[in-house]
């Protein structure tokens, strides 16, 4: 039974996965965007979104933390300078995962894992989408209705000369 054994294993080692999470943890910081199989994103995810949350302190103990777990000097000072003023603010949920499909060679399923914050096609769609008006005609419907409005009706011709 597996009663509370949360760690997906991923079929490796204690030593390769813990290896290969902290690879794949720092080209995602790096690159913003990777694209590899749900539990693997899974798996990372739980990995990430701490170490995320550690950069928000900017200290040389918070520093040392993450180090110890990317062991990799560009993709913690990209973690410190970059993302972590621009998430500053958010309470958490740092990752998001965007499934592609099945894999053709073994049928696994595909995803990116990609930081929130640094989307910037998501960011421009939820932008122009807050900017855009509904119409509830079409431009032909509108076209029509504005020349029946400019002509003068039967009625309001024979008023129209009564009056003068």
């Amino acid at each position: 039974m597996r009663h509370s054994r949360t760690v997906n294993h991923l079929g490796r080692t204690n030593s390769h996965r813990d290896a290969m999470l902290s690879n794949m943890a720092a080209s995602l910081i790096k690159h913003k965007r990777i694209t590899t199989t749900l539990a693997k994103a899974k798996a990372l995810k739980t990995v990430v979104e701490p170490l995320i949350t550690k950069s928000k302190e900017d200290s040389t103990h918070q520093r040392r933390v993450v180090f110890s777990y990317l062991q990799d000097k560009e993709a913690v000072t990209e973690l410190f300078r970059v993302i972590s003023p621009k998430i500053a603010d958010r309470p958490g949920g740092y990752t998001r995962i965007l499934k592609l499909g099945n894999r053709l060679g073994d049928n696994a399923e595909i995803c990116i894992i990609e930081l929130v914050d640094f989307n910037e096609a998501m960011l421009k769609t939820k932008e122009s989408a807050t900017k855009t008006t509904r119409r509830r005609k079409s431009t032909k419907k509108v076209a029509a209705t504005e020349a029946k409005a400019s002509e003068p009706t039967a009625t309001e011709g024979v008023e129209s000369a009564s009056k003068e």
